[in-house]
This record gives structure tokens, C-alpha cells and sequence, in this order.
């Protein structure tokens, strides 16, 4: 996928599928907190993890639904840091299916996450520390 550097594979499970034999929309969400989570830890790395004290919270996901994914089917989650705020972010990702070499874009969307401060209950900036690390893995991964 052009523009997106991050990739995770996704293993579908039996439990993912629904009636109609096809991955339950719901299942969508687990996959991008899936890739979601890989995607800090790579760009934000072990050392300069949030903490109990000092966290993001996701704020709002927004998804596209664009073609049915089955129990056999290959499919990664790439995703991208758009945009930073002051206090939020927000993560662009795609759900691919590589059907005969070729990838399909099957949902695609965007995640807004907020740096929250949890002993206090209430948003704060965005930490230096991890700002500069996601600017430098999005520019590393150009």
C-alpha cells in the first residue's frame, strides 16, 4: 500500500466469522487495536511506553466498509500517523486482503486518539518524547 509503511498480518479466527460466513463488522475493531497497538510500540518503541499514570485514549474510529473478509482469506493492517495535535492524534489504516498477489482495500478509516492523563482524569499535551519519536518513524518510513 503507497503512503502506508506499517504492516500487520491479521490470523482470522473461526470464532471472527459470523452467519452470512464472512467476518463480523464488529471483528474490525479488534484488527485496527490489533495494528494499533504494533504501531506505538514500532514507532514509539519499549523505552518511552505511556505508562498507568499517563496514556492515550481512543477518542473516536471511523470505518469504511468496502468488501467481505472470510476465514481463508490473508489479510494485514497497514497503518499511518496522519496528523498531531496538541493533545490528539490521529492514525489512518486500511485493512488489505492479498488475493493472487494482488491487495484489495476491504475497510479503511481512521482512528482519533487522546493523551490522557489518568491520575488526574483529564487530557494533556501529547509528550515531547513520543511526539518526535512518531514524527521520526513517519519520516524514517517515507
Amino acid at each position: 500500500m503507497q503512503n502506508f509503511k506499517h504492516k500487520v498480518p491479521i490470523q482470522i479466527r473461526f470464532k471472527d466469522i459470523d452467519k452470512m460466513g464472512h467476518v463480523n463488522n464488529a471483528n474490525y475493531l479488534t484488527y485496527i487495536e490489533t495494528a494499533r497497538i504494533k504501531y506505538f510500540e514500532d514507532a514509539v518503541g519499549d523505552n518511552k511506553k505511556w505508562s498507568h499514570q499517563v496514556g492515550i485514549i481512543l477518542a473516536r474510529t471511523e470505518i469504511d466498509y468496502k468488501a467481505p473478509v472470510f476465514l481463508h482469506d490473508s489479510i494485514n493492517v497497514y497503518t499511518r500517523c496522519s496528523r498531531i495535535g496538541t493533545k490528539s492524534l490521529t492514525l489512518e489504516w486500511s485493512i488489505v486482503r492479498d488475493k493472487n498477489g494482488e491487495e484489495q482495500i476491504t475497510a479503511q478509516g481512521l482512528s482519533v486518539l487522546v493523551c490522557y492523563d489518568y491520575v488526574h482524569e483529564k487530557t494533556i499535551a501529547l509528550p515531547d518524547e513520543q511526539r518526535r519519536s512518531i514524527e521520526a518513524y513517519e519520516q524514517l518510513n517515507d
